[in-house]
């Protein structure tokens, strides 16, 4: 199994950006998907979850400018970052709780990361 994380990049304060991540291999079954960052220096922390139903939780510093998705067909998460703000600097990582097998146990995958930075 294997998650790969894209759309990080340089923007400016106020400014917008798309993370998305693609789980593939052998997936049985997906339940919940997430984002979680890692500032320089900082220890990794929440951003938000979404379950296979739909159902999202958000850190509190993040409601109303971020929007996690999900494509259950594509195995795909997805971040829409708005109204972006310096302190948003960090690796971005998403991670999935899925089965890979029948055979095996559910258990949490990550991806590799991708760098947002947020400057002017």
């Amino acid at each position: 199994v294997q998650l790969q994380a894209s759309g990080g990049g340089l923007v400016q304060p106020g400014g917008s950006l798309r993370l998305s991540c693609a789980a593939s291999g052998s997936i049985l079954s997906i339940n919940a998907m997430s984002w979680h960052r890692q500032a320089p220096g900082a220890q990794r922390e929440f951003v938000a979850t979404i379950t296979s139903g739909g159902s999202t939780v958000y850190q509190d510093s993040v409601k109303g400018r971020f929007t996690i998705s999900r494509d259950n067909a594509k195995n795909t998460v997805s971040l829409q970052m708005n109204s972006l703000k310096p302190e948003g600097t960090a690796v971005y990582y998403c991670n999935a709780v899925l089965r890979a097998s029948t055979a095996s146990n559910i258990r949490g995958y990550w991806g590799q990361g991708t760098l947002v930075t947020v400057s002017s």
